[in-house]
């Protein structure tokens, strides 16, 4: 009896050693024996509702469902605040790949900042994944094998919601633009759609980045005579240029609205259904869509205590399609990861029928949304009505020759 013991506690001893050892072969195809996620964002300011925390929250919620590892090796987390400052996030993120190792970094919600963060990880041999950073110039003159502009772009953005207005007879547009590269990039893109089908610019009115008052643009905008008022900014500016203009009470009649061309459901929020009721926006993501939609916004909600904006979202499916890239290639390596990347159908709780062109655009479906009036609502968070699904390659610009990884081979 003792014998017969002995050999079952031998065998049991080798299948974990054999066991053991598997692992360690396995997160031994891991550099530094660890996978590092760095999420650099906006912690305190303009940007901070939308990113933020948020974002660190939604990135551990896809860590999480990865079982905290990948082939075998620990997936740790990393935040920063990069202040919306280039230079500040070029440092961070030197030194978190020089010292802290971090193999990807996700977010960045001012372009400028991505911009300087994508040339870096390209030298560095490391993934970026922008989830917030939107300006064209990451697909096109300033594109990498190594980036993901994960969730939407400028154009995306613009398509979706200039086509339904000027689908509505509103020609006639006016532009309330951020006076940097996000704004530029969204009032140029809004400006091609629009002329492209037959609409007509009046004119643009440029404010400081952040802007405190609005009112002097929103007056000019006003005068104009536009029949929309496009806002070609984000975050607080967006929430306070809707605010001044409902004190003048501009945009409230049916020959002229306002769009705002990059809105969260945190903006929303902040405004109240009162004043934002009736706007139409474009959006990946609405946390009330379908039931893998709600799924994971409620582990968001147990988190943070509120839905996730489209942005906190896309960090989880970035998050989440990387990890699972890694594994699916065995290792972490940039060029390795990515390329499997490119292989892979995108299709989880936040991003539906997507696939990752050679220029880093992930190609997927959108939503055309309009904001509920309050009577409509049901429950906290409940803002919007979908009235329709875009299709991928209907809003998302066309693969540029700026770009030299679309080059013909």
């Amino acid at each position: 009896m003792r014998r017969h013991w002995l050999g079952y506690t031998l065998r049991v001893s080798l299948c974990a050693l054999a066991a053991t050892s598997a692992l360690a072969a396995e997160a031994g195809k891991i550099s530094d024996g660890v996978v590092k996620v760095g999420i650099l964002n906006d912690l305190s300011g303009i940007y901070s509702d939308f990113t933020g925390k948020g974002s660190a929250a939604a990135a551990q919620i896809a860590i999480d469902e990865m079982g905290g590892k990948v082939l075998g090796a620990p997936v740790e987390l990393v935040a920063a605040d990069h202040q919306n400052k280039p230079d500040i996030a070029a440092n961070l993120a030197r030194e978190w790949f020089d010292q802290g190792k971090v193999d990807m970094i996700a977010d960045f919600p001012t372009s400028s900042t991505a911009l300087a963060v994508m040339e870096i990880a390209k030298q560095k041999s490391r993934v970026t994944m922008l989830s917030a950073g939107v300006a064209m110039a990451a697909i096109n003159e300033k594109c990498s094998p190594l980036n993901a502009q994960w969730m939407v772009n400028t154009y995306a953005l613009a398509a979706g919601t200039a086509k339904a207005l000027l689908a509505t007879g509103r020609k006639s547009w006016y532009f309330v633009t951020a006076d940097y590269t996000f704004g530029h990039s969204l009032e140029k893109d809004a400006s091609a759609v629009v002329e492209a089908e037959g609409g007509k610019v009046l004119g643009v009115s440029r404010h400081p980045f952040p802007g405190g008052d609005f009112s002097s643009f929103m007056l000019k905008a006003q005068s104009s005579g536009a029949q929309v008022i496009a806002l070609a900014n984000a975050g607080s500016d967006t929430i306070n240029a809707i605010k001044q203009a409902a004190e003048y009470g501009i945009g409230r009649s049916d020959k002229q609205v306002i769009a705002p061309l990059l809105t969260y459901i945190t903006d929303v929020k902040s405004l109240g259904l009162a004043k934002a009721q009736d706007m139409y926006l474009t959006e990946a993501f609405y946390w009330d869509y379908d039931e893998r939609s709600r799924a994971f916004s409620e582990k968001y909600f147990a988190k943070m205590k509120r839905m996730p904006s489209a942005s906190q979202a896309a960090v989880y499916s970035a998050t989440l399609n990387y990890l699972k890239a890694i594994e699916k290639a065995g290792t972490d390596e940039a060029g390795a990861v990515m390329s499997t990347l490119r292989g892979m159908t995108i299709d989880d709780a936040v991003i539906r029928n997507g696939h990752l062109r050679a220029d880093g655009a992930l190609v997927h479906d959108m939503l055309l949304l309009q904001v509920k009036k309050p009577s409509e609502s049901k429950r906290d968070w409940d803002f919007y009505n979908v009235r329709s699904v875009l299709k991928g390659e209907d809003v998302f610009p066309k693969p540029s020759d700026a770009c030299p990884l679309n080059a013909k081979g």
